[in-house]
C-alpha cells in the first residue's frame, strides 16, 4: 500500500525588499531555525511550506513579512485556522507575536488572511486588549476570505479591525512593503477620519 501525503505550498512574494524575521534582532522568531525540505506542520492533514513559522498553535501559523520600526507597523501572513474556541489562537498570536512588535514600538498592524480557512470563536477579551495597547494605532484585515470576515462579524469581532472594502482585495504582492503600507494606511485612515 502506497500512501500519499497532500503538500499545500502557498507562494509568498519573495523579494529583497522583504524582511527576513529570523535575523532581524527585534523579530519574535529571531534565530528560528526553518528547513527547507522537512514538511513537519499541516493545516487540515496537508503539510505546509517550511518557512511557515510557528506562533505555537497546531491551527495557526505565520510569516513576519516585514517590519518597519521608524513608522511603526509590521505586515504579518497567516495561514490555516484561526481557532480561539479551543486552541485560543488570538491569546497565542497576541503573547507570543504582537506583544513582542508592541515593546518594540510597533503600533500598526497589517494581517493578510488569504490563506486562514476558518475563524472559530469564543470571546473579545484579547481583541480588545490589543486595541488597547496600540492606543492610536489600528489593525487592518486584508484578503481574508468573505466567509472569514462574515465570521468575524457576526460577533462583532470587526469592532477591532479596518477589514473590508478594497481591504479584501488588495494585489499585495506588487507592491515594495512602503508602498503596501502606504496603501493599506490611507484606506485605514479614511474610514477612520
Amino acid at each position: 500500500m502506497i500512501v500519499y501525503q497532500h503538500v499545500m505550498v502557498v507562494l509568498v512574494f519573495n523579494c529583497d525588499f522583504w524582511d527576513i524575521a529570523s535575523e532581524d534582532p527585534n523579530s519574535p522568531f529571531f534565530e528560528h531555525q526553518n528547513s527547507e525540505f522537512n514538511f513537519e506542520n499541516s493545516v487540515y492533514n496537508f503539510y505546509i511550506h517550511p518557512q511557515w513559522d510557528s506562533i505555537d498553535s497546531s491551527t495557526l501559523f505565520a510569516k513576519a513579512l516585514f517590519v518597519e520600526y521608524d513608522d511603526g507597523y509590521a505586515i504579518i501572513e497567516l495561514i490555516g485556522e484561526w481557532n480561539d474556541a479551543i486552541e485560543n489562537d488570538i491569546m497565542t498570536l497576541k503573547r507570543n507575536i504582537i506583544e513582542p512588535m508592541i515593546e518594540t514600538g510597533i503600533t500598526k498592524f497589517i494581517l493578510i488572511g488569504e490563506n486562514v480557512l476558518n475563524f472559530h470563536y469564543s470571546d473579545d477579551c484579547y481583541y480588545e486588549e490589543w486595541i488597547d495597547e496600540i492606543e492610536d494605532g489600528w489593525v487592518a484585515l486584508v484578503n481574508f476570505h468573505e466567509h472569514v470576515i462574515l465570521e468575524f462579524q457576526q460577533i462583532n469581532i470587526d469592532n477591532y479591525f479596518a477589514m473590508g472594502g478594497e481591504l479584501d482585495d488588495l494585489e499585495w504582492r506588487t507592491y515594495m512593503p512602503f508602498q503596501f503600507y502606504k496603501k493599506v494606511k490611507e484606506l485605514v485612515e479614511r474610514r477612520l477620519n
